[in-house]
């Protein structure tokens, strides 16, 4: 059976016959929920409060019918959770003291993979968080891409173009990570070089509500003609930087501050005659 069939059965599949049958896993109908930590390797960083209110008005009336996937440290007595983070946290929010749970040996390596696999799974994970984990089993693994893409049931190039998402700015990042942008609008911006144009550019986005094609249409404009100016733009430090930010989010324009010899100036960069117009409205 390939990885990829596996992840198309869910999670079940990640406890097969063989297992359930052997020394390495074991089912336990009432395990103290007190003694399981977090998975150290859990690749969400965000569950929706109001998601979880739900799973727990629903373990309330039917309890946990799926186990939690646990693993016991080789050296403490703790157990830590593989798969079920949501069950687990609305399982205490539910005020429950024992769920059920398979206790299963499992290495570093694969409580992050079965981690990934139940959340990708179930399309739980933000685009930055998938990148994140993917990169984290490519550094501290030594996975190769092409090894992933068969863990999760993607391309290799799919993986690839995930692990790219984690060049763009932190201030970016945030967006991604709130839904704000979408993966495609990160994969558009990352083709401007400059980081003050490519926050810029960000915020410009949202406050437009501008689709992919559009991100990348304007993309292009930025990246267009720049040639020698690029050179003068690296004359800055990290104040002007932030001051270059700081202006192109007031005015909701991609704007430039350049440091010269004697002074410096400043370009504000509009595309059309009314983003001309609306642009003036705000200066004057």
């Amino acid at each position: 059976m390939t990885e990829t069939t596996r992840l198309g059965k869910g999670l079940a599949a990640l406890i097969n016959s063989n297992q359930m049958d052997n020394s390495s896993s074991a089912y336990v109908e009432n395990f103290d929920i007190n003694n399981i930590d977090p998975n150290p390797y859990q690749p969400r960083m965000h569950i929706d409060p109001e998601e979880l209110i739900t799973i727990a008005d629903t373990i309330r009336e039917h309890g946990v019918i799926q186990p939690l996937i646990i693993t016991k440290d080789k050296n403490s007595d703790k157990y830590f959770l593989i798969a079920g983070e949501r069950r687990l946290r609305a399982s205490q929010l539910a005020g429950f003291k024992t769920v059920p749970v398979v206790i299963k040996e499992s290495s570093p390596q694969e409580m992050l993979e079965l981690a990934i696999i139940e959340n990708v799974q179930r399309k739980d994970l933000n685009p930055l968080e998938e990148a994140y984990a993917y990169k984290q089993m490519q550094d501290e693994f030594g996975m190769p891409q092409e090894d992933i893409a068969k863990k999760v049931g993607y391309s290799r190039v799919a993986i690839t173009n995930k692990i790219r998402l984690l060049a763009i700015p932190d201030e970016v990042k945030e967006d991604v990570l709130n839904e704000n942008l979408s993966e495609g609008h990160a994969r558009a911006l990352l083709g401007i070089k400059d980081r003050t144009s490519l926050i810029a550019a960000a915020d410009l986005v949202k406050k437009r509500g501008m689709s992919v094609r559009e991100t990348e249409a304007l993309v292009r404009k930025i990246n267009y003609g720049k040639g020698s100016t690029t050179r003068s733009w690296k004359k800055t430090d990290q104040e002007t930087d932030k001051f270059s930010t700081e202006l192109s989010k007031k005015l909701g324009f991609t704007a430039h501050i350049t440091k010269m010899t004697k002074g410096g100036k400043v370009v504000i960069r509009y595309n059309t005659r009314s983003e001309l117009k609306d642009l003036m409205g705000k200066l004057l």
